[in-house]
């Protein structure tokens, strides 16, 4: 039993380091909200006209964000989706809003540690 704690102890630590070691990836795409990301028959064309106004609506806002970006979607966590309600609050961008995600992908979903917008003047 003795050998086996030591053993173990080994396994922990390099779980833990593997996992700290998660890569941070950046993200360009539109951001839209969930219930709307389920419900489109094409995606790539609702995510680049998706409105504003739609996105903050209460079923929208409350389904939680995603960013879709070279055909893939990417669900926001918590930290994230308030900054896009934040960022949806404030834009002046009417629909189609791009934005670029910071942060470590898990499975489907990005944990956000920065969320901006891109506008035409940063292209």
């Amino acid at each position: 039993m003795i050998r086996k704690i030591p053993a173990f102890t080994v396994i922990a630590l390099m779980a833990s380091v593997l996992l700290g070691q998660q890569k941070t990836v950046t993200i360009t795409g539109n951001l839209i909200d969930n219930a709307c990301a389920e419900s489109a028959k094409d995606l790539d064309t609702r995510a680049r006209s998706h409105p504003t106004s739609c996105a903050l609506m209460e079923k929208c806002q409350s389904s939680g964000y995603a960013v879709y970006a070279d055909h893939k979607l990417y669900k926001l966590d918590d930290k994230g989706n308030d900054s896009a309600v934040n960022l949806l609050k404030n834009t002046k961008t009417a629909k189609g809003v791009k934005v670029t995600v910071e942060g470590t992908v898990d499975g489907d979903t990005i944990h956000v540690t920065k969320l901006t917008e891109v506008t035409d003047a940063a292209n």
